[in-house]
């Protein structure tokens, strides 16, 4: 299902882009997330699969870990998930496992992007096979902050092929 933006998510969208801007100075790929429940960060993350030689490591990742790990439960029922960019199936998975109410992403990622396995859509194998399996549903908002959350990475990879 997506939802029109809410009043803080620009807010919380910030603290996900300060998280990329760390994983941006670590030589990561500059992705940030930052989970909230009732109107507080319980858990927040860049991107670390290089520093970390962690290939499930993705910003989204690392903050499903520490808000688990601040409620003391795997399920996060209640919590909005702010990531800088839109999330990959792996991380799409973790959402539907720990239950979380709502996620918003930033810039679109137009080629390995998953959200519509959140929302599926009409014509869609992937989405339509992937829509009676789960008995949990995600909200989703998109982008949110989508220029700085896109211009971050375009700088970071600019960067890295040298222009």
């Amino acid at each position: 299902m997506t939802v029109a933006a809410m009043p803080d998510d620009e807010r919380w969208m910030q603290a996900a882009l300060a998280e990329a801007q760390g994983a941006a100075d670590r030589q990561e790929v500059p992705v940030g997330a930052v989970a909230v429940r009732d109107g507080a960060v319980i858990g927040a993350g860049g991107n670390q699969p290089i520093g970390t030689c962690d290939p499930t490591a993705h910003a989204e990742i690392v903050a499903l870990r520490a808000a688990a790990r601040a409620v003391g439960n795997y399920r996060l029922p209640g919590v909005t998930l702010y990531v800088t960019v839109e999330p990959c199936t792996m991380c799409v998975g973790a959402m539907l496992h720990a239950r979380i109410e709502r996620l918003v992403f930033g810039a679109p990622e137009p080629k390995a992007g998953a959200t519509a396995l959140l929302t599926p859509a009409a014509g869609t194998p992937q989405c339509a096979a992937a829509g009676p399996v789960y008995n949990h549903r995600v909200a989703v908002t998109g982008g949110v902050l989508a220029a700085p959350c896109g211009a971050l990475l375009a700088a970071f990879f600019a960067a890295r092929r040298g222009g």
